[in-house]
């Protein structure tokens, strides 16, 4: 249950963030700065490279790294060379994983590793495959970590982490909004550097600056009412999400909304983008999850009875390719079967803006869920 009474304390909502993840996506922005600035100091503006890649390989554990292959590639555009190397393994757990390059990897090839931890021996590894096999290699991770000294050995490019003192209290989450943006960043100044995709510095100022500005706008101390992240939180409430996106950034952020939710607040949430989200999801609109699915329902003594799951449709837009617009459809077809539907669309901007916008809504929603409902 979602206690909605703690979303305007914010007093209280403090103390329940014991994983930092409010001050995460409150520093969302003070982090990409950071992220820039040691990618500068590690040298990567000085970089020449000889070409562009042939493929961008991209490994690294959990929620974070799968978010960064999946931006990285939608910003490279269409016939994007970056791949992401997923691992195998019996659990979860930072000595469990493993990697292998693709048979073909070779010295015209580029191996990113992005990780929050930096102690897998199985990333440690894949540094001195990609050597071997003549790759470059660029590591993100935190200073001092194992795979630092594996990367120097290997003679790639370690990028250190931007870290906060409170980063350690607890495990981070993997979708920990602070760690996205200090994983990401200085890969897209990597990126912009081999002329994969356009993120020059005045693009990641801009980037930092529209974080601070949804911070400001999302941030703990404004009420429900005029919060669009504690209203969404409050809309999610008790329903299955169904997140349908709308343009190129909005893709991997409904991904990336709904690997929040699942797990930051144990979430159960599906996402497709639209038009083929109308075909997609219609029976599922038209059955037991829509609100008006059980015509009985709103007589139904719920003092002993848990309350049904229903589906709840949050649209993510940004511009429409072409201008073409599937959203009157979206709306018809959810409001046609009593579903409720949410709406977020990003102020106008670059498009590292307008991405940027999206997710840290959608950050703090999650968050904000999380919270109040004491997962």
């Amino acid at each position: 249950m979602l206690d909605e009474s703690l979303l305007d304390a914010p007093e209280r909502l403090t103390e329940a963030d014991r994983r930092g993840l409010l001050r995460g996506a409150a520093e969302a922005g003070a982090r990409v700065r950071t992220a820039a600035r040691h990618a500068a100091e590690a040298g990567v503006g000085n970089l020449k490279p000889d070409g562009r890649p042939r493929a961008v390989l991209i490994a690294g554990p959990g929620a974070a790294a799968t978010h960064a292959a999946d931006l990285l590639g939608t910003l490279a555009g269409p016939g994007s060379p970056v791949i992401r190397l997923a691992p195998t393994g019996v659990a979860p757990a930072a000595g469990a994983l493993r990697w292998e390059l693709p048979g073909w990897a070779g010295s015209v090839d580029l191996l990113l590793i992005a990780t929050p931890d930096g102690a897998e021996p199985g990333l440690s590894l894949l540094a001195e495959q990609a050597y071997r096999r003549g790759c470059t290699v660029v590591a993100v991770a935190p200073a001092g970590s194992p795979l630092s000294d594996s990367v120097s050995a290997s003679r790639g490019l370690f990028i250190p982490m931007a870290t906060a003192p409170y980063d350690h209290d607890e495990p981070l989450a993997g979708a920990a909004p602070g760690v996205l943006w200090a994983l990401l960043t200085p890969l897209l100044v990597l990126l912009d550097r081999t002329g994969l995709l356009e993120a020059p510095p005045e693009a990641v100022e801009k980037v930092a600056d529209r974080l601070d500005a949804v911070a400001e706008r999302c941030g703990p101390a404004i009420v429900t009412y005029s919060n669009p992240a504690k209203t969404l939180a409050s809309e999610l409430a008790e329903s299955l999400p169904v997140v349908w996106t709308e343009g190129t950034s909005a893709g991997p952020a409904g991904r990336r909304f709904a690997a929040a939710l699942a797990e930051l607040s144990g979430t159960p949430a599906i996402v497709a983008d639209l038009p083929e989200a109308l075909a997609a999801h219609s029976a599922l609109l038209a059955g037991r999850l829509a609100a008006g699915a059980d015509p009985d329902d709103f007589f139904r003594d719920r003092v002993e009875e848990p309350a049904a799951l229903r589906a709840r449709v949050v649209l993510l837009r940004d511009r429409p390719i072409g201008g073409l617009t599937a959203a009157p459809n979206a709306r018809d077809l959810a409001l046609g079967h009593d579903t409720p539907i949410s709406e977020l669309e990003p102020e106008a901007g670059g498009e590292l803006e307008t991405l940027a916008e999206l997710i840290a809504i959608t950050d703090f929603a999650a968050v904000y869920l999380a919270l109040a409902s004491g997962a």
